[in-house]
């Protein structure tokens, strides 16, 4: 099976990538983009560069179009990808991949500065050294400028592979030296082959999961896998559509972020546990054991780094509880236009009805506007619950 068979809803992007890795002498040498080129120039042509950019939306599948490219080009003999190099790659363990991510809110300068280094490394069994940067978004200016360095005199054999939402999340300098691949969002069908290929859901519950996901694949394989979060998400709604006056909107933003903590909870609590076992043991302390004094340093790090990692969970989770409630209100404006056709939240309809009976398309709107706004302050560090009651208190006024 090629590297590219499990990937959906992006064959154009497919192609140029494939093309790209394809494309005879390219062991030899790298053509790079001018520094003046355009994005849309290169993207269509199937040479191979030492830098690329995939944008497109969250869970469009960015990161892994960019470890499937990773895996073709880092396979001896053939761009298809063979299954030793595929699972050093699904591992992060192959020698001549380095893998650049944060699991906080942004990205550390010592991280990238630590990928730098690597990248000037000759590659040691595969065709190419490969740094796949997830999140590029994430980077202060301080912290791209390092980047830029190294792409603006790379190694001729290391090939740098950056994911973002969006070219203008990262610096003019920094597009103008890669070639960019956006990606489309997948389609509800695609999605949900992709849940039934993988995980072998069943097929109403995978509609459904790719539905609620708005075909965000990773957040569709983990409503299809996962009734609680599945649960979590219906509570989230009707708690939305239960509002009734200013102390239940205070009563429902506790409620959402109390959500929003346990969703984080759920991802985050068996890995940790996991991560502490293993580092233990690397250490050589026995399960019950008291770490020994010398070694509290390491533990008190890695903790810091689980800290963090909660906080941006926590944050996302949020985000992910506004995202859904837009689509509910997106869909009660599509009830008052006329266009139930085209629903997210089916099994809400009764409740979806209800609701935009009681306001004017222009209600609904502003309803919107204002969940729009929470996502802002959010982001602007406004205390989450703050925001929520605020987003909520002004949906129950108007």
């Amino acid at each position: 099976m090629a590297v590219w068979d499990d990937l959906t809803g992006q064959a154009d992007a497919i192609a140029i990538f494939r093309a790209a890795a394809e494309r005879p002498g390219a062991v030899a040498t790298l053509e790079r983009p001018e520094a003046d080129a355009g994005a849309d120039t290169p993207s269509t042509s199937s040479s191979m560069t030492h830098a690329w950019l995939i944008t497109g939306p969250p869970g469009s599948g960015r990161s892994n179009l960019a470890f499937a490219f990773a895996t073709a080009l880092l396979s001896p003999g053939t761009p298809q990808g063979d299954e030793t190099t595929g699972r050093l790659v699904d591992a992060r363990t192959h020698p001549d991949l380095t893998v650049l991510t944060t699991e906080g809110v942004i990205i550390k300068m010592d991280s990238v500065k630590e990928a730098v280094a690597r990248s000037q490394y000759s590659p040691s069994v595969g065709r190419y050294r490969v740094v796949v940067v997830e999140d590029a978004d994430r980077m202060v200016e301080r912290t791209s400028n390092v980047l830029l360095k190294a792409l603006e005199e790379p190694p001729e054999r290391t090939v740098w592979i950056l994911c973002a939402p969006s070219e203008a999340d990262l610096l003019p300098t920094i597009r103008s030296r890669v070639r960019t691949v956006r990606l489309r969002v997948p389609s509800i069908d695609d999605v949900a082959a992709l849940l039934i290929r993988r995980t072998g859901a069943d097929p109403t519950v995978a509609e459904r999961a790719a539905r609620e996901a708005q075909s965000h694949i990773g957040m569709a394989l983990r409503l299809a896998t996962n009734a609680e979060a599945r649960a979590r998400r219906e509570e989230t709604l009707r708690t939305a559509l239960g509002l009734t006056g200013v102390a239940n909107a205070v009563n429902a933003a506790t409620r959402l972020l109390a959500i929003a903590g346990d969703d984080a909870k759920a991802i985050t609590i068996e890995r940790d546990a996991s991560e502490r076992e293993g580092v233990l043991r690397s250490l050589g302390v026995e399960p019950g054991q008291s770490v020994p004094p010398a070694l509290r340093g390491q533990i008190k790090a890695l903790e810091d780094d689980q800290k963090r990692r909660a906080t941006r969970s926590l944050r996302d989770g949020i985000d992910r509880i506004l995202v859904d409630l837009t689509s509910l209100y997106r869909d009660v404006m599509m009830v008052q236009l006329g266009r139930e056709n085209t629903i997210i939240n089916l099994e809400l309809l009764t409740e979806l009805r209800r609701a935009a009976a009681a306001c004017a398309p222009a209600v609904t709107v502003a309803t919107m506007d204002a969940i729009a706004l929470a996502r802002q302050r959010i982001e602007a560090n406004v205390a989450p619950a703050l925001a929520l009651e605020a987003m909520l208190v002004s949906m129950i006024r108007r």
